[in-house]
């Protein structure tokens, strides 16, 4: 079978095609790749012996350049790759381009520039309110259903699945402690999301609205927002999350690019309060705003939830809109995560803060019993969404291991 003839319903077959970064074996040299079955194609050294007008784009370290080229260059190398995987006379050219995965090193696809991170499940807020704020009489905070709450994160620290994630130290304080102490974070969790990339960048002082979604943002990628919970409670009131939340955020090696997922749109669910207008998607000239994701959280092995990304209840396309409504600029490179995916069952939630009710229910796991991670415990988030013709897009998983910070 020919390297690039993948299996029917492969989820990375020739209508996926995700981007990403790696480096052959015994190679320090990083390239651009496309994830074709169990395979990866080095897309440049492809484009150049093709004669291709996107070498330019393709034959570099990082998707830097592809990512600012806009949304006309993004379909036609698009359309271009997925000819030269699929029309028989390329076969004999490309073959000698693909490398198995299990042979290559794969690396951060793009340099992050800003990173914010929102807030966008009502599941997941409701219950995040019900844990904090018991005796409220609205799990909702009073801003909630009026705006895409966020937080501005730390670009350096986000790294590649398969990085190793140190535990990370800082204050905490427990009810009946006296005065905070200093250690490792105790209550280590992590949180399931999806990312977007920004490849356009847009002028300060303009606001991006709504309709511009698809000219800025590229593709989108699985996301890990590792959070330690005990830290993040001491130090989040008044500013919100900081040290708690800065020292590690996995991305997936692979970025699927939006066209990929035009079968996967969905109606972002029902508004029940009235919005601003730069924020109002419910006319009825509006896009589908919402993206069917399946996403599985998986701790060593064992899946724990499986949170439906279609109940996220703000879209990215809002995230966008107001995260430059003030006149916020956005730069190539960008990455802004939806928040933490939760859907209405217990089954569905999307940290461990939720699925153990903050500690207080025990997960129980085929290697022990968790209520936060431990050292050496693998999360891995992995998902697909809806494709043509019954074929599933799958996305590249996003995996990391807990280790001890001494």
């Amino acid at each position: 079978m020919p390297p690039f003839d993948v299996p029917e319903g492969d989820p990375f077959g020739p209508h996926n095609l995700p981007y990403g970064v790696f480096s052959p074996t015994g190679s320090d040299d990083r390239r651009v790749g496309v994830r074709l079955g169990d395979h990866v194609l080095d897309a440049g050294a492809a484009a150049t012996a093709l004669g291709s007008p996107y070498v330019s784009l393709l034959a570099q370290p990082t998707l830097g350049a592809l990512l600012a080229a806009g949304r006309t260059a993004w379909s036609d190398v698009r359309r271009a790759l997925t000819a030269w995987v699929t029309v028989p006379a390329h076969q004999e050219t490309i073959k000698g381009f693909l490398h198995p995965l299990s042979s290559v090193t794969l690396h951060l696809p793009f340099e992050v520039a800003d990173y914010v991170d929102f807030y966008a499940s009502e599941n997941h807020a409701r219950n995040v309110g019900r844990i904090f704020r018991p005796d409220a009489a609205d799990s909702l905070t009073p801003n909630w259903k009026h705006l895409p709450i966020g937080y501005h994160g730390r670009s350096g620290t986000v790294v590649v699945s398969g990085t190793d994630v140190v535990r990370p130290s800082g204050q905490r304080k427990a009810a009946s402690d006296p005065t905070p102490v200093f250690g490792p974070s105790v209550r280590l969790d992590i949180e399931a999301e999806v990312g977007f990339v920004v490849g356009v960048p847009s002028e300060r002082g303009r606001p991006v609205g709504l309709g511009e979604f698809r000219e800025h943002v590229f593709g989108l990628c699985l996301l890990n927002d590792w959070s330690a919970r005990d830290i993040q409670a001491w130090e989040y009131v008044p500013l919100g999350p900081f040290l708690g939340k800065s020292f590690a955020t996995s991305v997936s090696a692979w970025i699927t690019p939006l066209d990929a997922l035009e079968e996967a749109r969905v109606a972002a669910p029902e508004r029940t309060h009235a919005l601003l207008p730069y924020l109002d998607d419910t006319g009825p000239d509006a896009e589908p705003g919402g993206y069917d994701l399946r996403i599985s959280v998986a701790v060593n092995g064992h899946v724990v939830s499986e949170p439906p990304f279609s109940t996220m209840y703000w879209t990215a396309a809002q995230q966008l809109a107001h995260m430059t409504v003030n006149g916020a600029s956005l730069r190539t490179g960008d990455l802004y995560g939806s928040g933490t995916v939760s859907g209405p069952s217990a089954g569905e939630r999307g940290s461990l803060l939720e699925l153990t009710w903050n500690g207080r229910d025990v997960l129980e796991l085929p290697d022990g019993k968790r209520t936060f991670l431990e050292d050496g415990d693998v999360v891995t988030l992995s998902a697909w969404a809806p494709g043509p013709d019954g074929v599933r897009v799958g996305l590249g998983e996003v995996g990391g291991r807990v280790v001890s910070s001494s």
